[in-house]
C-alpha cells in the first residue's frame, strides 16, 4: 500500500529559519478556541514571502508533505531535481527500481548538482568540481582532492560525504517526504486515514487503483496561497454559489464532515457524478452496495487532496509556489481494467473532464479570497460551527505546528481534538 525510506531516518535535521515566526501565541490562541469562537489565521500567513519560508521548515517541513507523483520519474537509473517551496531537491531512482530523496546539492562546496532530469548511466557529477555521486547518494569520486592527480585525501571518508538524504514515503502514487528528519513514522501518520478509507475501499481496494494510460492527469495554477486551496476543498458551503451543476444533484445538505487527527474534509451521500458524465467503469468489488452514491473527499495535511468514489479515486498535489501562488497536480486512479483498456477511453475522458470543470470553477473563489487578504478590513474572518467545522479544524492543525515551534513545551494552548461523523 505505501513504502517508507527508513535509510533517510538518519540523514539533515533541518532547523526552522529564521527564528520565531511572525504569529505571536496570543494570536494563534484565537485560532484555537472552540469553532463558533475562534478567528481564522491572519493575513500574514498567506501574503508574506518571510512567513512561506518560516512555513515551509515550521509546518510542512515537520510532518509529511507530497512533492511529485511516483509515475513521473522514469523506470531506470535517473536523477530528477524537484524545487520545492524554494528548497532543491534531489530525486533519484537507482538500478533496483528504488527511488531516493536527497538535498540537491554538492556536498564539496554546495552546488546545485542536477538542473534537468537526467539519466544516470555512471555516476551523477557535480560541474563544478567533478565530484560523483552513486544513485544511492554514495560519494564516488573526488578528483584532485588531495592535489593534481590524487584523488584521495588522509583521513578524508567518501563515506561520511554522501548526498544528504530526506525522508520519504510513498502513498497512493504520491511521493511524500520529511524534510526535518523526526516526523512519525509515514505508516502511522496515514494509519487513520488509510482505515477510514478502507471502510468505502476495501483493505485491497488499494491494489486495484491504477493510474490512467489516457485522461489521468490535470495541472492547474491558482494565483492563490496554498493554504486557501485546502480551505475550500475542505468544505462544502460553497456549493450552491460556485458548483451549480454539482448542487443540482448533490445538494448542501447531502453532505458531511469528516475529521481525523491529521486529517479532515467533506462527504456526499449522493454523488452521482459517473451518472451525470455517463461513463460506465468498472467499480471496487469491495465497495458497499447501500453506499454505492457516497464520495469522500479528504485532505491529508498539509498538501494532498484525496478523492474516493466507487468507480476511481484521485489524488491532488498542492505545489505552494510562493506565498500567492500554488501549482495543483491532479491524477485519476481507474478500476482495474478501467485503467488501460481502450474501451473506457470515452468514460476516462468524461470523468477527467468533470474534474476539469469542477476545480476550474473554484480559481476565481480562492484568487479572489487572496486578494482580499491583502485588506486592512479582514484578517482571519469567523467561522460557521455547522458549515465551516473542517476549515477551522485546518486552521488549528496549522496553529497547532507553529506553537509547537514557540513553545514546544506548552501546555497553556490544546490542540483541537479531532471530531468524526
Amino acid at each position: 500500500m505505501f513504502g517508507q525510506n527508513q535509510g533517510a531516518q538518519l540523514g539533515v535535521r533541518m532547523s526552522v529559519s529564521g527564528g520565531p515566526g511572525p504569529i505571536s501565541v496570543e494570536r494563534l490562541s484565537k485560532v484555537l478556541r472552540p469553532v463558533d469562537e475562534a478567528i481564522g489565521l491572519p493575513n500574514v500567513t498567506y501574503t508574506s514571502d518571510t512567513y512561506f519560508r518560516y512555513e515551509r521548515d515550521a509546518v510542512l517541513g515537520r510532518t509529511w508533505a507530497g512533492i511529485a507523483f511516483t509515475d513521473t520519474i522514469p523506470d531506470r537509473p535517473t536523477a530528477h531535481p524537484i524545487e520545492f517551496m524554494g528548497l532543491p531537491l534531489l530525486v533519484t531512482r537507482d538500478r533496483h527500481g528504488a527511488l531516493h530523496v536527497f538535498h540537491n546539492v554538492c556536498s564539496h562546496r554546495g552546488m546545485k548538482l542536477v538542473g534537468e532530469p537526467t539519466e544516470v548511466r555512471g555516476l551523477i557529477t557535480c560541474r563544478y568540481h567533478c565530484w560523483s555521486y552513486a544513485t544511492n547518494g554514495d560519494l564516488k569520486a573526488t578528483p584532485n582532492i588531495g592535489g593534481v592527480d590524487r584523488h584521495h585525501r588522509e583521513g578524508f571518508k567518501n563515506s561520511d560525504h554522501g548526498l544528504k538524504p530526506v525522508r520519504s514515503a510513498v502513498f497512493m502514487g504520491v511521493l511524500f517526504v520529511n524534510l526535518s528528519g523526526d516526523a512519525p513514522n509515514f505508516g502511522l501518520r496515514a494509519g487513520q486515514l488509510v482505515r477510514r478509507a478502507e471502510q468505502l475501499l476495501g483493505t485491497d481496494g488499494w491494489s486495484q487503483l491504477k493510474p490512467g494510460v489516457t485522461d489521468s492527469r490535470l495541472s492547474l495554477t491558482a494565483q492563490c496561497n496554498w493554504k486557501l486551496a485546502v480551505e475550500n476543498y475542505c468544505e462544502a458551503y460553497h456549493l450552491p454559489s460556485v458548483h451549480p451543476e454539482l448542487n443540482a444533484y448533490s445538494r448542501l445538505d447531502d453532505h458531511y464532515c469528516f475529521f481525523g487527527d491529521d486529517f479532515a474534509g467533506q462527504g456526499s451521500l449522493a454523488y452521482r457524478g459517473s451518472d451525470i458524465a455517463g461513463t460506465h467503469l468498472p467499480r471496487l468489488a469491495a465497495w458497499p452496495a447501500e453506499r454505492m452514491h457516497v464520495a469522500e473527499y479528504p485532505t491529508m495535511y498539509p498538501n494532498v487532496l484525496l478523492g474516493f468514489q466507487a468507480d476511481h479515486a484521485f489524488a491532488i498535489l498542492l505545489l505552494p509556489e510562493a506565498a500567492d501562488r500554488t501549482r495543483e497536480e491532479l491524477q485519476i486512479f481507474y478500476i482495474r481494467d478501467g485503467a488501460t483498456n481502450d474501451a473506457y477511453r470515452a468514460c476516462r475522458a468524461a470523468t477527467v473532464n468533470a474534474w476539469r470543470i469542477v476545480f476550474e470553477q473554484d480559481l476565481p473563489a480562492v484568487e479572489q479570497m487572496q486578494i482580499g487578504r491583502a485588506s486592512p478590513g479582514y484578517d482571519g474572518g469567523v467561522f460557521s460551527p455547522a458549515m465551516d467545522a473542517a476549515t477551522h479544524h485546518f486552521h488549528s492543525w496549522v496553529a497547532n505546528r507553529l506553537v509547537e515551534q514557540i513553545q514546544p513545551q506548552s501546555s497553556t494552548t490544546a490542540a483541537v481534538a479531532p471530531r468524526g461523523v
